[in-house]
């Protein structure tokens, strides 16, 4: 399994409105989009100072699949433009690791 993991910051206003745009549009689409290989994601939440920082760890089965996803340079940060407007900065690329221990 890959887990595939990317940051974005925005302000405390903005918080609320991403976490929702996330759980309702952009996460449930990419379910839609996939119809195997994604496990979906874990979503984490943080205030630092001014900001507010969002980490996903996204599952899936292989290297194919995150491609499949995000294409052919895979590691390119996939940030739709109604999530930019949302975010004061994000990781431009996404780290991806081999899954050695999960919970199950």
């Amino acid at each position: 399994m890959i887990s595939r993991t990317w940051r974005g910051w925005t302000t405390h206003e903005n918080a609320g409105a991403y976490e929702a745009l996330l759980l309702t549009s952009i996460l449930p689409g990419i379910r839609a989009r996939l119809e195997s290989g994604y496990h979906g994601a874990f979503l984490y939440r943080r205030e630092i100072g001014n900001e507010v920082e969002f980490l996903t760890t996204m599952l899936f089965d292989s290297m194919e699949i995150v491609r499949q996803f995000a294409g052919d340079d895979y590691e390119v940060a996939v940030v739709p433009a109604a999530a930019r407007e949302l975010l004061v900065r994000f990781d431009s690329r996404s780290a991806h690791y081999e899954v050695l221990l999960s919970p199950e």
